[in-house]
């Protein structure tokens, strides 16, 4: 094996290290987050006796989980009920693994070990013996390691990026199904078929509203739709639908509110995992937050250029820019901050709305995906197919050009779907319907009167 190799799989490695420790640990610090939010959001104060601030409550809950007793139905399928949860936690964990969350990395190094050992050269009177030292162990252990270029900030460059993800991430659905199944419980059975058939509709209309980015940008990779955020604009503006209905589909394939039919607490108990407990029943949780998590880095990454910085280019020149960085270990460092700074608004986002809106009913929740996502979304990539169409034949060429073309399209169908269309059966709620009912019968009873 040559060095080159075997220094990126220990780079490899390294990265994979650290976003499983980030998102384990994320995952467990986001049911604190969710408590927080909520607590504020009702002007209460959240779990705060368990270490400074309750910052110690989720290691309590996870030690309560550890050593809670394990619950079996006696008439559960003893097999699919224990590997259920594994199948809906495994996916949720990997899918983390091909989002980029910093600008690459410049590395060029012909020996890990020797510049490793610099790095104690400095200490008084014994650097020179630890640099030699140093370098000897990491030979033995690993040999000689090498990299040269700029390495990817993403545990794996996938060319198939979003796709990816819509593929692993659909596999989670079998685990939901399985779990409502093997419980045989009438509850975990109608919880896992609301799930399978929940998450099924609005993998149609999420998959649909990624249709518009592979059509502006030809690529899926997510390194790729971040370098054409860069030398335009963020595809929120001239894919303004798409984003719309990728958000509303990502809530409803995370199970969230005000899309949580399959665990409806006033309908089926608990749902799927209603006969389930201890470590079992946290895998179910751990999966829904990774999910929330890989949804909002999606969110952040196609529509609001990832860990593009604003005003700021990294070793390219584009539009927009004040500042001018070299890529490097501040440019990566930076990036990095700016990418996790998206990350949590919308997880934070996430959560406000579960704490804001109240629960559809299941045939809304149905026909929201089928009779609406679906046929605009499927209009969107016709509208935007003959929008591209005709900025070329006008000699519309450059990449932001294009998108201030596609960003005047995207306010005239939001002015068309949001204040035309809908005439205030969605924005407006409840309110506009009840006056336009009372109105219909007050013209009702003067018609009758005369």
């Amino acid at each position: 094996m040559t060095p080159e190799m075997k220094g990126f799989l220990l780079l490899t490695v390294l990265k994979l290290l650290f976003i499983f420790t980030v998102v384990m640990v994320g995952v467990a610090l986001l049911t604190l987050m969710e408590r927080k939010v909520s607590a504020w959001m009702q002007n209460r104060l959240g779990p705060n006796r368990v270490g400074y601030g309750g910052l110690l409550q989720p290691a309590a809950d996870g030690l309560k989980n550890i050593l809670k007793e394990e619950t079996f139905p006696a008439e559960a399928n003893p097999v699919l009920f224990t590997i259920a949860p594994a199948l809906a936690f495994i996916p949720a964990l990997m899918l983390s693994a091909v989002i980029p969350f910093a600008a690459p990395l410049p590395i060029n190094s012909d020996d890990f070990g020797r510049d490793l050992g610099h790095w104690f050269a400095w200490i008084p009177g014994i650097g020179a013996w630890l640099d030699q030292q140093v370098a000897a162990a990491f030979h033995f252990v690993f040999g000689v390691m090498a990299h040269h270029g700029p390495m990817p900030m993403v545990v794996a460059d996938v060319p198939v990026g979003f796709l990816f993800i819509l593929a692993i991430g659909s596999l989670g659905v079998y685990g939901i199904a399985l779990a409502g199944w093997a419980s045989n419980s009438k509850y975990s059975l109608l919880g896992g078929l609301r799930a399978a058939a929940q998450l099924v509709s609005y993998e149609v209309a999420l998959g649909l509203s990624l249709i518009p980015v592979l059509l502006l940008t030809g690529d899926v990779s997510f390194s790729r739709i971040i370098t054409f955020q860069q030398q335009g604009l963020w595809f929120v503006l001239p894919l303004f639908l798409s984003f719309f209905v990728f958000l509303v589909s990502g809530f409803a394939e995370t199970n969230r509110l005000p899309f949580d039919l399959p665990e409806a607490e006033s309908e089926l108990i608990a749902g799927y995992h209603t006969e389930y407990s201890a470590m079992k029943f946290s895998f179910f949780f751990i999966a829904e937050y990774a999910n929330v998590v890989t949804i909002s880095a999606m969110i952040a990454t196609i529509f609001f250029g990832g860990w593009d910085i604003p005003f700021v280019a990294i070793g390219t020149a584009k539009p927009w820019a004040v500042i001018t960085l070299e890529p490097g270990l501040l440019a990566t460092l930076l990036s990095g901050i700016v990418f996790f700074a998206k990350l949590m608004f919308w997880i934070f986002f996430v959560m406000w709305i579960r704490w804001t809106l109240p629960r559809f009913r299941y045939d809304q929740l149905m026909a929201l995906g089928w009779k609406f996502f679906m046929p605009v979304t499927l209009g969107y990539i016709m509208l935007v197919c003959v929008v591209l169409y005709a900025a070329e034949r006008a000699g519309v060429r450059g990449t932001l050009q294009t998108h201030l073309v596609l960003t005047g399209l995207s306010v005239v169908l939001a002015i068309l779907l949001f204040l035309v269309l809908d005439r205030g059966l969605i924005l407006g709620g409840s309110a506009v319907r009840r006056a336009r009912a009372a109105a219909m019968r007050q013209a009702q009873r003067l018609a009758a009167s005369s």
